[in-house]
């Protein structure tokens, strides 16, 4: 059956807090995650994926595009549908803005359903149920090639507060884990927090991709470390890679592209000459 743009449903519905936006005065990306660990059950439960979804134990890539920011007091809904079955399950989730209709966050994500191929009883409800994707395409991004110039950005043990309902690091805190790592990615080039303050300026994530390749329990150590695999006039491109730190076995990625963005113009800004050398000395190589 072709895909059709009548399939998405609604799987999440609330607003944003003050508390949980950021120093670029916007909703936080580790919250964008949190409402989406409510969302997607929902949607697996809805696509007959339930199980597979509680059962866990897949590799997962979630692409994300932030289209247009949501801020303080913001009220949203997340829409989720099934996009593809083939090489797994492809599933689409938008965030739209309750006031005006407007999808202002598009998430593309991919089930590796390699190891538990889904049955043909499976394939036939959900090929009755595929969606057209309006949102964004995926850009594919070069990888870096070793972790070689990477630096540390985040160490620490998961917390009880940490985990999801199956025991294992939920989406939420890995990607607060991130957001560590950015800060700190940031200092070391010197957008540190009185850069930040005294020139009015915050890094505005406009791309994610994410992915989840293990995972970790309550109270295992983790390391996270960063190397800047794109720097542009204004933007940079962020590679995290959280690991298990007793074996080194990696655990997720994390691509982060954003801008230097002006926070009383709301637009990007050329990055000082101070802080591009500093940056250029963390660039790593991508291929």
């Amino acid at each position: 059956m072709a895909p059709v743009s009548t399939n998405w449903i609604e799987t999440y519905r609330g607003t944003v807090p003050p508390w949980e936006c950021d120093v670029t005065e916007h909703f936080t990306i580790a919250y964008y995650f949190d409402r989406l660990e409510e969302a997607e059950p929902n949607l697996a439960d809805a696509l007959g994926l339930g199980e597979r979804w509680r059962a866990g134990a897949f590799a997962r890539r979630l692409d994300v595009r932030f289209a247009r920011e949501l801020r303080a007091g913001s009220s949203f809904q997340v829409e989720g549908a099934v996009l593809g079955i083939e090489n797994g399950v492809r599933l689409g989730h938008r965030f739209v803005d309750s006031a005006n209709g407007e999808t202002v966050t598009w998430i593309e994500e991919h089930w590796d359903l390699a190891k538990a191929p889904l049955s043909a009883e499976e394939r036939q409800t959900l090929g009755g149920r595929l969606a057209k994707w309006e949102g964004p395409e995926v850009e594919a991004r070069p990888e870096p090639k070793s972790r070689t110039g990477f630096i540390p950005t985040a160490r620490g043990r998961m917390k009880a507060k940490d985990v999801d309902s199956s025991g294992h690091l939920s989406l939420a805190a890995m990607v607060h884990r991130f957001t560590d790592s950015c800060l700190q990615a940031g200092a070391a080039i010197g957008m540190d927090a009185a850069f930040l303050e005294a020139n009015r300026r915050g890094f505005s994530t406009f791309e994610l991709g994410l992915q989840i390749s293990g995972a970790l329990r309550l109270d295992d150590p983790y390391l996270v470390e960063t190397g800047i695999a794109h720097l542009g006039n204004s933007s940079l491109r962020l590679v995290h890679v959280m690991t298990d730190s007793r074996s080194g076995r990696e655990v997720a990625r994390l691509g982060q592209y954003g801008v230097n963005l002006d926070l009383d113009a709301r637009r990007p800004a050329k990055w000082p000459d101070e802080l591009r050398a500093r940056a250029a000395k963390l660039v790593i190589e991508v291929g």
